[in-house]
């Protein structure tokens, strides 16, 4: 095979011969795609699907507000943001009121988008935004019967280094970098 053809892929039209779904979890759905390459050979793709996702940095006073939960894929403890599932006909801020208040017990005043994109394209069809809400007031939670988490809040300055600490989580610390590019966590 040739530089040349492996240069010459973006004039390919990655023709899908077949798209097959191989199993649903209720979570998300699993297949794969035969794709037609550059080359002329094809292959199977395989990926998982799951809905879009909503990740919130919340900050009162100085604070990053954190949930603390087990993961049982990874079995372990992680402190994150307060996520979750975008419900159909919802925006991402719409969603993101929604989680705060459900995981953590707190309205926004002001709710955010600081960006939506791909997560891991080379294996999952899964959106996801990252919101930043401020103006926090208590209200009362909503956990869901499959969440059992604590709320934990930890100064500003320190949040970065706190979601850094293994286990860390990848939404979490996408969530701090972009707010600090954007200026949203400067004191």
């Amino acid at each position: 095979m040739t530089d040349d053809l492996r240069d010459d892929w973006r004039d390919h039209d990655w023709s899908v011969l077949e798209s097959k779904a191989e199993y649903e979890t209720g979570w998300y759905t699993g297949g794969y795609d035969l794709v037609e390459q550059p080359d002329g050979t094809t292959k199977k793709y395989y990926w998982a699907e799951l809905p879009p996702a909503v990740v919130v940095l919340a900050v009162a006073n100085g604070k990053v507000v954190f949930v603390e939960q087990y993961r049982p894929a990874i079995r372990e403890r992680c402190l994150e943001c307060p996520a979750g599932i975008v419900e159909d006909g919802e925006s991402y801020t719409a969603a993101g009121a929604r989680e705060l208040r459900e995981e953590t017990g707190f309205e926004a005043d002001g709710l955010a988008l600081l960006e939506s994109f791909w997560v891991a394209t080379g294996v999952l069809r899964h959106e996801r935004g990252i919101v930043f809400a401020e103006g926090l007031t208590p209200a009362e939670r909503e956990l869901d019967d499959n969440e059992f988490l604590s709320v934990r809040t930890i100064p500003v300055e320190d949040a970065l280094a706190a979601a850094r600490e293994a286990p860390a989580n990848d939404a979490t610390i996408e969530a701090l970098l972009l707010a600090s590019e954007a200026g949203l966590l400067d004191g």
